[in-house]
Parts: C-alpha cells; structure tokens; sequence
C-alpha cells in the first residue's frame, strides 16, 4: 500500500537501496510533526520490505541535513499529547531496525538532526558539514539517545565537550573523531552514498543485516535510554528550560537559576 507522505518528507526505492529525504529546506529541514511521522513510516515501510537491503537518509540542499525539530510545531503536538512515536522510553532512531542505514549530511546537522545521525551506522558528509548539540546553552539538554551513543562513537572527553559546552564542530573535525566516514565535495555527496549502499547490498542480505543485529544487541543501550529519558524530565520541568527558549525566541542571552 503506498504511504501518503507529505512534501516535506520524500521516500523512493532504487532497487535494493531506499532514499529519504527531509524536503523542508526553507527551514533547514527541521522535523515538523508530519516529517517525524512519514519519516518513521518510510522507515517501517523499508524494515519490512523483503527487496530493500540498504537506506540512505539525507536533506535537500546545500544549507542543512537538518536542524532539529521544528520547536513550534512539535512543542504544540507534545503539549496535545502527541508521543510523536516515541512511547517506549527504551527505543532510540532506529535501535529497531537491523538493516544497514547510511547518512548523507549537507551542511547544518545540529541538535535532534544530528541525534537522527547518531542513529545510522555510515555517514558521508560534505565539506560545509557542521555537526553540533547546543541544546545546554538554552537549558535544556538533548533527549533522542546521545548520553549513550554519543561517548560510544567518539572519544569521551570530546563527547563530553560538545555536550557540556554546546559548540560545534566542522566536517573534518568530525571525521578526524571518527563520528564520520568521509568528507566529500558538495557535489560528489549522493553519489558518494548511493555508491556505499550498491557495495553493501552486493553482500549477503542476511548476513549483514545479522552483523548489525548483533553489534546493537551487545551494546545494550536500552536502559540507558530509559535513564536519559527519565532524568532528562527533571531538566525539561525547569525554570531554566523555560527561560532558555524564551531568550532564543528573544534573541539575548538567557538568565539561567540552576532551578
């Protein structure tokens, strides 16, 4: 059954290999509401489907992969009542699904775009590729499973630097740290991707999609997600994390009370 996906969220498949795109460049391609929910959905659609071996995820144009959620519209959906899709406190970008997923960044990939990153096991980027979580420098702290997989993927104490200071850092920062594969020339990036995924859908299908399966199994990180969600509450419940989007929407800087 076709998906009915918005404009903002496109999903093809090219034989073994699927392509998602976050198609809402005027806004750096952040995640409003519907593009979390088609973007769950083409990823449901691709674990189930028998023929599709490899995705790619990226966004359209040079200025972003994306910039994290669209605060306005999903605040007002979790304000609703919306879970957006994340009910199960143990579940993370996508610790469900056992197939190979590479990661095609342009430009901005910040905030909750890069925690959807942290999620895919290859990433190719472009030169003008940032990455970065400034969420503590407004109050609030980033909640889709960085505590965990972040300081798994690179060394603790630059995790830890990003976490804590909240600053970026560039394509090739990123790679000479390991959180990313190759730097690539703007133009050179789909092709770069498509390449990788043709590599990996040559290979067994189920012998590669067992390798995942096991590397994420053993490194158990379901409870940690439980703990970050848990303990993240008490951050979200403060003045501070009040105070912080407020002064952003403000543009000053904010007066934080630790409270």
């Amino acid at each position: 059954m076709p998906l009915n996906l918005p404009e903002t969220f496109k999903y093809e498949k090219r034989g073994a290999i699927a392509v998602m795109t976050l198609n809402n460049p005027k806004a750096m391609n952040a995640l409003t509401t519907a593009m979390l929910k088609a973007m769950m959905a083409a990823f449901d659609d691709f674990n189930a489907d028998p023929e599709l071996r490899v995705a790619i995820l990226t966004g359209t144009g040079d200025g972003a992969f994306c910039a994290g959620l669209d605060l306005k519209d999903t605040m007002a959906a979790l304000t609703s009542g919306d879970t957006l899709g994340f009910d199960d406190p143990a579940m993370r970008p996508w610790q469900h699904i056992f197939k190979p997923i590479i990661a095609a960044v342009n430009g901005l990939c910040i905030a909750g775009g890069m925690e959807f990153m942290e999620g895919t096991d290859i990433r190719i980027a472009t030169e003008n590729a940032i990455f970065g979580l400034g969420e503590v420098r407004w109050g609030v702290i980033p909640m889709g499973g960085t505590h965990i997989r972040l300081p798994q993927q690179i060394p603790y104490a630059v995790a830890m630097e990003m976490l804590l200071t909240g600053t970026n850092i560039s394509a090739q920062r990123a790679y000479e740290i390991g959180l990313i594969n190759k730097v690539v020339p703007q133009g050179k990036l789909m092709d770069e991707a498509l390449a990788l995924a043709e590599k990996i859908a040559l290979n067994g299908p189920l012998a590669v999609r067992t390798a995942k399966e096991i590397v994420v199994r053993a490194l158990n990180n379901e409870p940690g997600f439980v703990l970050e969600k848990s303990m993240g509450a008490r951050v979200f419940q403060s003045e501070d994390a009040k105070e912080g989007p407020r002064a952003f929407a403000e543009k000053r800087k904010p007066k934080f009370t630790g409270h």
